[in-house]
């Protein structure tokens, strides 16, 4: 692996069913280049590589990263 290549892993551990994890990229235009979706339960393990710069969680999920916990909320049925 080079240098260019952050090795930090993220755990995304879905708490409803149907929780969507996307993969956007790295350059002048962001696009967004993998997408998976999870149900309650079950656990993705993503790296931020040269190609990925960011990870978008829509749904019910908590992200476990270096930094600590972070929880996503389920999408508000009212909007």
């Amino acid at each position: 692996m080079d240098d260019k290549t952050n090795k930090d892993f993220v755990v995304i551990k879905a708490e409803d069913d149907g929780v969507n994890v996307i993969g956007l990229t790295r350059g002048t235009d962001t696009r967004f280049h993998h997408s998976e979706k999870l149900d309650a339960g079950e656990v993705m393990i993503a790296q931020f590589t040269e190609h990925t710069s960011a990870i978008k969680i829509r749904g019910k999920a908590k992200i476990y990263t270096p930094f600590g916990v972070v929880e996503s909320e389920a999408k508000r049925a009212d909007k």
